[in-house]
């Protein structure tokens, strides 16, 4: 099954759940399966017209899936899944 790494800012919308494993074949449809699973991370993933949030970035094991096929990027058992929110702030 692959994982996907949830962060500790979303953490709380996942049951606390540092990790989530499903049975895909791509980036979307595990997403779909974590989005089931834990209904409250849609709103912080998603925006209203169903995209992934500009500030919301996927890898699948250290590849950015917005320069491989995106949502579509296919998904192996052994793949970890890492979503990184992007943090804004500084001086």
């Amino acid at each position: 099954m692959a994982k996907i790494l949830i962060p500790t800012p979303l953490r709380q919308f996942a049951d606390k759940k540092d990790s989530f494993e499903v049975t895909a074949s791509t980036v979307g449809e595990a997403l779909g399966q974590l989005i089931a699973a834990h209904g409250d991370l849609k709103k912080n993933l998603y925006n209203d017209e169903g995209k992934l949030r500009s500030f919301v970035n996927i890898y699948v094991n250290d590849e950015d899936i917005r320069y491989m096929s995106k949502e579509a990027t296919a998904v192996a058992p052994t793949d970890t899944i890492s979503i990184v929110p992007s943090i804004a702030g500084g001086r």
